[in-house]
């Protein structure tokens, strides 16, 4: 998810990469945007926000985002101008709210004593519910003598654009409107160069003692040992030009006409402790009905247990319910929008515990799948959608990316997926409404391929504002030769051939169903060819593995990556190379101990704390260890699984994005990435493929069948239990224990079949 060199260098994590950055690492810059434990989000469809443990927002990287625009990017609570001490801030483990809890420093006297430090306790509660942010402040007076305090509540927006925030410097903007005062609320507004409104309400209550355009005042008199309650509401909306104003008159002074003022006044949100508690209820009802559709996973282990739960409920926090179903947003803060790639793994990683989220993802791709030429969005018809946004950048154009195509892996993807789904539900039925979707984008990988001297699915950007790598090592050093250079292009990547070829063998199983006898033995061969053409060009005997990519001169980029586990995930090898593959991956040249790396430490640009060469990504370790159970490493994916969970511990148990590849030492933790998305879907997604890989199962809807091979358990969990997973219409609960040096599955009799293979 990288962003284009050409755009100011964004990478898929939002720092710049200078296009002379030396073997790939993170340079710092000014607008460091660092997205870390320290931070804390919530979410509600297309509004998320950001804010530090004290739940302030500072204007650096954080604030409160609606559709990709800044809306909110300073809000603060001070106590007689200074900042209360923390105590602690964290998310509900559900994701629905954050809460702060504070104490007071030392308060000047007004109009009596003056209130020592640590007396008054602070509680800070905060929701999102749609558009609107909801907080709760609450003060108890712990002392024994009565208290004045005086509070403020600032707040501002500079309504910029996420690529703004991001990094990148624009010569134009839209007009930000006055903020002010009206009906005891503050209004801000901004007109964008794309001629939307984006209106913000700020209301209190009870009313401020003084209420300006960036502050709200209060003098609290606070009894010993009471409590008083202040709250506040940020209410946003976002109104296209037809809404606020007739083409053939001037815009209105403020971003809405008077009538609009007065819809906003009759609609006006409810502020205070009812409308907190509505916007709970409602955040709780959403993410357990979520819950609800998915298979429970419980063990032995309390923290295997936590680390389950949080990743559960961070796929459910960026899920968003769009009209074509359900859709997990990449990740929190820069990509908290429709990804295609990203979306297609997180559904794969999570199928066999809740498959809904594929059929959401399936509709919503299908529906926006490319059907014209635009060398500006990388598009072509039949390619499936890379990346989705509705800022003001976007929709003007000055970035590409309001609907961008740049990804060669996404469209086999996404036919790779329609073909899991099917196994894993017998849901045919979506598979004739996406049938039209499927072929035309099985024909644009079919004629990508055709233009490839050996029948390989290749990449090259057709504008220079594109991105210049489209497989998931999108940054623009991700792909070299052995001795550092880089590639001309098209450059067909190694595990985009799997994809292709999988593809390719799913479309064929299709056709078979639909009679498309001539269809069928055509996508066969193609996928023939493309196996059998990987084999000859991209294996490496002299290091027993497959070079990361071709050239556009046929030249063979004779490099060790973990691209390379891509294929054994879509059992493209033969079982000797797979097997050899399994050991490389096995050994320290990728192990850190914490993780597979992206990179072999004996390559050229090698580097642990690089963004793609060297570091460890959670989802590729998933699909890594997909491929290495696959491949008779069944154990090595156990390891790698409890590698992650180790790691998952030292970051309280939310994987990030990515964290650096050094080596593991003993009494250190991993090392973080600076600029890593957390939460993210494919991180949070990771888990569950690698534990469906290590419990070897299989589901077959169509049989109502489960099958079990040679199940394993990491170290520290003596059983575990997956409940109510659906199996077509019918439901099973399977529990695996370790007897002996063995794990023995065992299941409820019921409607479906449970097979252990030994």
């Amino acid at each position: 998810m990288q962003q284009p060199e050409a755009l100011g260098g964004l990478s898929h994590s939002g720092g710049v990469r200078p296009e002379n950055e030396p073997d790939g690492a993170f340079i710092p810059t000014e607008n460091l945007n660092v997205a870390s434990a320290a931070q804390h989000v919530l979410k509600s469809g297309d509004t998320f926000i950001v804010n530090d443990p004290l739940g302030d927002i500072t204007g650096h990287e954080d604030g409160l985002f609606v559709n990709d625009t800044r809306v909110l990017s300073n809000l603060r609570l001070t106590f007689g101008g200074r900042a209360p001490s923390l105590l602690s801030g964290s998310v509900s483990s559900d994701n629905t709210s954050f809460t702060a809890h504070l104490t007071n420093r030392p308060l000047p006297p007004l109009g009596g004593d003056s209130t020592p430090e640590g007396v008054i306790h602070v509680e800070r509660v905060r929701v999102l519910s749609g558009t609107v942010l909801n907080e709760a402040i609450e003060l108890t007076n712990y002392g024994t003598s009565d208290a004045i305090v005086p509070l403020s509540i600032s707040f501002a927006s500079d309504f910029r654009d996420m690529f703004e925030v991001r990094g990148l410097r624009r010569d134009k903007h839209g007009r930000v409107q006055p903020a002010r005062v009206e009906n005891r609320e503050v209004l801000l507004g901004y007109v964008g160069l794309d001629d939307v409104a984006r209106n913000v309400q700020i209301a209190f209550s009870p009313e401020p003692d003084k209420l300006f355009a960036d502050r709200a005042d209060y003098t609290v008199k606070l009894p010993a040992q009471a409590c008083v309650s202040i709250y506040l509401s940020v209410a946003v909306q976002v109104v296209p030009r037809a809404e606020y104003a007739d083409a053939s008159v001037a815009k209105p002074t403020h971003p809405a006409t008077e009538a609009h003022l007065s819809q906003i006044d009759a609609e006006r949100p409810r502020v205070g402790r009812a409308a907190v508690r509505a916007a709970l209820v409602d955040a709780h009802l959403v993410m357990r009905e979520r819950r609800r559709a998915t298979a429970r996973v419980r063990s032995s282990n309390p923290l295997f247990n936590a680390w389950i739960d949080r990743s559960l409920a961070d796929l459910g926090l960026l899920t968003t319910d769009l009209a074509t179903g359900p859709y997990p947003y990449a990740g929190i803060p820069w990509f908290s929008t429709p990804f295609g790639r990203d979306a297609v793994i997180t559904s794969l990683q999570s199928l066999w515990l809740q498959p809904q989220l594929a059929a959401g993802v399936l509709r919503f791709l299908a529906e926006h799948q490319a059907r014209e030429n635009s060398p500006f969005r990388d598009a072509a018809p039949g390619k499936i959608m890379h990346e989705m946004r509705k800022g003001e950048m976007a929709a003007t154009g000055e970035v590409p990316f309001a609907l961008y195509y740049g990804g060669v892996d996404t469209t086999p993807l996404f036919i790779v997926l329609a073909g899991a789904y099917a196994a894993r539900t017998g849901d045919l039925g979506l598979i004739d409404e996406l049938w039209p979707a499927l072929e035309r984008a099985a024909q644009w990988v079919a004629g990508v391929c055709d233009k490839n001297r050996f029948g390989l699915l290749d990449y090259q950007r057709e504008s220079d504002g594109g991105l210049a790598n489209q497989g998931w090592k999108d940054s623009h050093d991700s792909v070299f030769h052995a001795d550092g250079r880089f590639p001309d292009g098209p450059i067909a990547l190694v595990e985009v051939q799997a994809y292709a070829s999988a593809a390719f063998d799913t479309m064929a199983h299709f056709a078979g169903l639909r009679g498309l006898n001539e269809a069928a033995a055509n996508y066969n061969e193609r996928a023939k060819k493309i196996r059998q053409c990987v084999e000859e060009k991209y294996w490496m005997e002299e290091s027993g593995f497959y070079g990361i990519a071709l050239d556009g001169h046929g030249e063979l980029c004779r490099v060790m990556a973990s691209n390379a586990g891509h294929l054994l995930a879509f059992g493209l090898p033969s079982r000797e190379r797979g097997e050899s593959v399994v050991r490389a991956l096995d050994s320290t040249l990728f192990h850190t101990g914490w993780g597979v790396r992206t990179l072999a430490a004996s390559q050229a640009r090698f580097n642990p704390m690089a963004y793609h060469n060297g570091s460890v990504w959670p989802h590729d370790n998933a699909l890594c260890a997909r491929g290495l159970s696959q491949y008779g490493g069944k154990a090595a994916a156990v390891r790698l699984l409890q590698a992650l969970f180790q790691a998952a511990v030292n970051f309280d148990m939310r994987l990030p994005e990515l964290f650096c590849g050094f080596p593991r030492r003993r009494g250190e933790p991993p090392t973080a990435y600076p600029v890593a998305c957390l939460p993210q879907a494919w991180a949070a997604g990771s888990p569950f493929m690698m534990l469906e890989a290590c419990l070897g199962i299989t589901i077959d809807a169509k049989k109502r069948e489960v099958l079990i091979e040679q199940p394993m358990l990491p170290e520290g969990i003596d059983w575990l239990e997956v409940n109510d997973m659906r199996v077509g219409d019918a439901s099973v609960s399977i529990t695996f224990r370790r007897i002996g040096d063995k794990v023995v599955a065992s299941a409820e009799q019921g409607d479906v079949r449970v097979v252990a293979l030994l």
